[in-house]
């Protein structure tokens, strides 16, 4: 199983740096569940990734408490609070993701915005191979949260995915125009 995702992940990567890619995904915040929460955790994209910089500066102009990954060396993650006083630096093992520094959130998490190299039509996400979103989706103050995975066109899959028990299954995902929502099984 693991090389079958090893082999996709090459494959969607490449597709990805092939395409030309845009959008600002500012759509999301007008679906409901955004509008109801107080607590969102996001990312800091990478590469090409789609771009959350507008998105997340959205998010805290909105009032909502913004919450951004700390990855450390095993890949656990520890969500940050958002706020002028962050500090942003390198990580170590991995220099291409950015790190925030800042005060810990331990409370309810409403939302999680997560990367992903491609979702199917049943909200198996395949990610960058770490982990660290699953495990972290997997913890008790993250299970009732509503998951969406920021996708370009094209990269929502109708071929199913491979899928491992420990893998977490996304509600929903954002291409750049349109929100897609899954149905719950």
């Amino acid at each position: 199983m693991e090389a079958k995702k090893k082999e996709l992940r090459q494959r969607f990567r490449f597709e990805r740096n092939q395409r030309s890619l845009g959008g600002d995904w500012l759509h999301l915040l007008r679906a409901s569940e955004i509008k109801e929460a107080e607590t969102i955790a996001s990312y800091i994209s990478y590469g090409e990734e789609p771009d959350t910089k507008l998105l997340n500066a959205e998010i805290e102009r909105m009032g909502k408490r913004l919450l951004l990954p700390r990855v450390d060396e095993a890949g656990v993650i520890t969500w940050i609070i958002a706020d002028h006083q962050m500090k942003v630096e390198v990580n170590k093992k991995r220099p291409h993701l950015a790190q925030p520094s800042g005060s810990i959130f331990n409370g309810v998490i409403d939302i999680v915005i997560t990367p992903a190299l491609r979702v199917d039509r049943t909200g198996v996400r395949l990610g960058q191979g770490g982990g660290s979103y699953d495990r972290a989706l997997s913890v008790e103050n993250l299970q009732a949260a509503w998951k969406v995975a920021l996708l370009h066109d094209e990269e929502i899959s109708s071929e199913p995915l491979p899928y491992e028990a420990h893998d977490i299954k996304m509600d929903a995902v954002a291409l750049p125009e349109i929100v897609v929502r899954f149905k719950k099984s």
